[in-house]
């Protein structure tokens, strides 16, 4: 035993053997440095969302360590205004969208699945079609006109409700599930809907949580449609008022936040302290689905 280990350890290839302390060492490098590239302008956008005007100001526009951190700015768009309100819409945006979009997609997803469903073929055709052929920007615009969801939140949710990917995702994932189970509850009476609710939706969790994700990222991250359909500002999500004050360098005013004259929070603080608070729900869901993301996409996709 020790002369085959010795062996295979002697005979072992160049491509297998460890590397040498002077490479592994510089990896070690390489990746701090990558990580701090990544990490470094997220801590300037934090950072200076706590500093005050003068050191802002001393700094050049961008604080790496505030010296004396503040939570004013985010005091001030929490209080109240157009960047909180915004936020509440998007919330509920992504949530309703969200929810909607799972139920419609798996229902669709698993009708599709069943060779024994009606025009589930032709249907399905037409899904593949959604993902090489979009209509264009005037032609939604006017079937968002013509439905009469101008200045409605469903302008913002039912375009986009259902997507070709993610049926075919869920649609490739529910066919790789055990056919035995499916028969055995049948054979015990349970119907299409049964089974669906009680077997299908359980076993599909982690395929479900990906798609989730996608929905929820796409919901609220979703801009260019609120930029369309939405004139009224109080019906505003927060990618919008992101793009308004951050991107177009729209200053923000006593009125656009609690509406109470003062002294307001330096304007790059407001302006960063509004791309935290964006990201932060996303940076918060996140981690609870990561462990789904292998077994959920590659699996529904990748048969055999």
């Amino acid at each position: 035993m020790n002369t085959t280990a010795r062996t295979r350890t002697h005979g072992r290839s160049p491509a297998t053997a460890p590397a040498s302390l002077p490479l592994r060492i510089l990896k070690a490098i390489v990746l701090l440095v990558a990580c701090a590239l990544v990490v470094m302008p997220f801590v300037s956008v934090i950072s200076t969302s706590l500093a005050d005007q003068q050191q802002i100001t001393d700094a050049g526009g961008y604080v790496l360590l505030p010296d004396r951190p503040s939570l004013s700015a985010y005091s001030s768009i929490l209080a109240g205004g157009v960047v909180a309100r915004a936020l509440l819409v998007s919330v509920g945006i992504a949530v309703v969208g969200t929810v909607l979009g799972l139920i419609v997609t798996s229902a669709m997803a698993y009708s599709l699945s069943r060779p024994t469903s009606f025009a589930h073929k032709p249907i399905l055709m037409v899904v593949l079609l959604t993902m090489l052929f979009s209509p264009g920007i005037i032609p939604n615009y006017l079937l968002i006109k013509q439905l009469g969801l101008l200045n409605s939140w469903w302008s913002l949710i039912l375009p986009v409700l259902v997507t070709g990917f993610s049926v075919i995702v869920l649609r490739s994932f529910m066919m790789g599930l055990p056919p035995d189970i499916l028969e055995s509850a049948r054979i015990d009476g349970a119907n299409d809907l049964q089974i669906f609710v009680r077997i299908i939706l359980p076993l599909s969790k982690a395929a479900l949580a990906v798609i989730g994700l996608f929905f929820a990222v796409g919901f609220w991250n979703s801009w260019f449609n609120a930029l369309l359909y939405i004139n009224d500002p109080s019906k505003l999500p927060l990618p919008l008022v992101l793009r308004t004050y951050v991107v177009d360098n729209a200053r923000l005013g006593a009125e656009q936040l609690s509406g109470e004259a003062g002294v307001l929070p330096p304007t790059q603080s407001l302006q960063m302290a509004i791309l935290v608070i964006s990201l932060i729900p996303i940076l918060l869901v996140y981690p609870f689905l990561q462990r789904h993301f292998t077994k959920g996409v590659l699996v529904g996709a990748v048969k055999g």
